[in-house]
């Protein structure tokens, strides 16, 4: 479909919804995002601020998802005007539209018959879920391949929705599925809630235009549901209170500065502290979710479970998991198999690279990583450059230690260097632990087979 097609498209499923068909400023939008340009881009072609931008398109994509029986956010817009397509879906809005047999109402309509119809999402059905649902997941990652992270789904559902924490962090080294398990838990979980908002911390916003866009889509929110008189704005904390709220933030290290120690705020970004200490010191019924590769000093200096605070670190995925992911590749039936996966630490990212290069060499795992050959392939190295250039020089001297050690090191062994003086290394220790970049037992500390290679060959 092209550009005008999609466009139109659209118009029919908004007009039928509504009864109006696109205006220039949803027009606008929905073409923007066709086109694939960012929420900033689009206001500045069109001479808008930006959280009006985010706000047309949030309710923009509820419309369409309401009617279209399935999630549609500003990353899956095109892919779901296509399948509707598809189904030929539209040429039966047309018809019943034409004759006058399709009673338009306020509510989402489904054709109960239809072949190769969406089913309506039987979430968004149940009549027990939250009265009034407002969404802003235009940033939310589609799902793509989701592999048995079921333990941890019940963990991060558990605290949310029967512990009710306010704040919690999932950390993990890159390539290890963090967003993609916290994209499948909003999925499931989001219907609880009256509000549910995802930003990715790409472009880091400052504090007050951060607060200002979430207490815009509240605001602008109230107004729809309540009396004209309640308009007035509030502190966003009131409305946290106010309201069950679940808000997602990915990428959440882009406020800590490189060069530094875990978990340090940039100067302009330092604000961000008084929020989340905000957030989990205060009585509220919402949560915030934060997404990266570190996670706030005040986040990992909470060890007790009385708080509302929680961490999950996330590890690599299980044999029977990863082998999924080989088998995209042809590879699960190899015999070394496991110790591949072993390898490479169940870290999906890591194992697609070394699939992909296997594969493209019409090799065998045994020809290509005899005994314990760790293979890097440029885009692997890639991704681990983007965190290694985060590290401190203190952090890096540890790695260039631990990376000389081809089994775990005792404390008291490392201690005895005549390089790092006793607190700073100790310091970095726990720095890197919380980058998920050491592994620790007892007082034993090791890096991983993949991150030794790279150190070794970078001269970290």
């Amino acid at each position: 479909m092209n550009l005008k097609e999609m466009l139109n498209v659209a118009d029919r499923i908004v007009f039928e919804k509504t009864g109006q068909h696109l205006d220039d400023l949803q027009a606008a939008v929905l073409r923007g995002t066709l086109q694939r340009e960012t929420y900033k881009e689009i206001a500045t072609d069109f001479d808008c601020s930006e959280s009006r931008i985010r706000e047309i398109g949030s309710e923009l994509w509820q419309i369409l998802s309401q009617e279209l029986g399935e999630d549609v956010s500003k990353s899956n817009v095109r892919s779901a005007i296509e399948r509707l397509q598809n189904s030929n879906v539209v040429n039966f809005a047309q018809d019943v539209v034409v004759s006058g047999s399709f009673n338009i109402c306020g509510e989402a309509r489904h054709p109960p018959n239809l072949p190769n119809s969406h089913p309506p999402n039987q979430e968004t059905a149940n009549p027990k879920q939250t009265k009034t649902l407002h969404q802003d997941l235009s940033e939310m990652p589609e799902l793509g391949d989701f592999f048995d992270r079921t333990p941890e789904l019940h963990t991060l559902t558990t605290w949310i929705l029967q512990q009710r924490c306010r704040l919690i962090t999932l950390t993990g080294i890159s390539g290890i599925g963090k967003t993609t398990l916290a994209v499948q838990l909003v999925q499931q979980i989001k219907h609880e809630f009256e509000y549910a908002v995802w930003y990715t911390l790409d472009e880091l916003p400052t504090l007050e235009k951060f607060q200002s866009n979430l207490i815009q889509l509240f605001s602008h929110s109230e107004k729809e549901d309540s009396s004209p008189t309640n308009q007035k704005r509030l502190p966003l904390i009131k409305y946290l209170q106010n309201h069950r709220c679940l808000i997602v933030l990915d990428d959440v290290h882009n406020l800590f500065c490189s060069g530094k120690l875990a978990g340090k705020y940039k100067p302009e970004s330092e604000d961000y502290r008084s929020l989340f200490k905000q957030i989990e010191k205060l009585s509220h019924q919402s949560c915030f979710l934060l997404i990266g590769w570190e996670q706030p000093r005040e986040v990992t200096q909470v060890k007790s479970q009385n708080t509302s605070i929680r961490t999950l670190q996330l590890k690599g995925l299980g044999i029977a998991a990863a082998r999924e992911i080989l088998r995209e590749y042809g590879l699960e039936e190899s015999d070394n198999s496991e110790a591949l996966i072993h390898r490479y630490q169940g870290n999906p990212l890591w194992l697609k690279s070394v699939a992909n290069l296997i594969q493209d060499l019409g090799g065998g795992v045994t020809e290509l990583l005899p005994n314990d050959t760790i293979l890097l392939p440029e885009d692997l190295k890639d991704v681990l450059q983007q965190q290694f250039d985060r590290l401190s020089e203190l952090e890096k001297q540890v790695i260039s230690l631990l990376a000389k050690e081809s089994q775990p090191i005792d404390r008291a062994k490392l201690l005895e260097n005549d390089i790092i003086p006793a607190s700073d290394l100790l310091n970095a220790l726990q720095s890197l632990s919380r980058r998920s970049l050491i592994e620790q037992q007892a007082n034993f500390y090791t890096i991983s087979p993949v991150l030794r290679q790279y150190a070794i060959a970078s001269a970290v």
